[in-house]
């Protein structure tokens, strides 16, 4: 059980310091952002989507703060390349939660779901103005 942890956070510490799919992404067709205040994190995600507008083609996010909220959001994108708008919009707090591997205090669910926030705020931009979940 203790190897398994450790594994899982090598993974964890490997994406934040070389985190996939970092950086910016223009033009974008959607973008959502997020902060957390109880941690410092904040994550701002770009998609670009095929030309029916369905599918997500390139996924980039942008941002800074600890290695749970960076590594949680270089998971989601690697996730998200390729999925149907619809099935991104099906992902669920769970489904990143799990990717971590690990178990989160309350305080640490905040930093990993930043990411999942902002990608929400990307896939329904009605949602773009609504404050932070801090």
């Amino acid at each position: 059980m203790r190897m398994a942890y450790d594994m899982y956070q090598e993974v964890i510490l490997q994406h934040y310091r070389a985190p996939h799919n970092f950086g910016a992404l223009e033009p974008a067709d959607r973008t959502g952002e997020d902060s957390n205040p109880l941690c410092g994190d904040h994550i701002s995600i770009r998609l670009r989507l095929d030309p029916g507008g369905q599918r997500i083609e390139q996924v980039r996010f942008e941002g800074d703060g600890c290695a749970i909220s960076m590594a949680s959001a270089s998971m989601l994108t690697d996730a998200l390349v390729g999925t149907s708008l619809d099935e991104a919009k099906r992902m669920t707090q769970d489904d990143v939660i799990a990717r971590l591997g690990i178990p989160l205090s309350p305080v640490r669910v905040k930093c990993a779901l930043t990411g999942f926030v902002a990608l929400g705020r990307a896939l329904h931009p009605e949602l773009a103005t609504a404050t932070s979940h801090g």
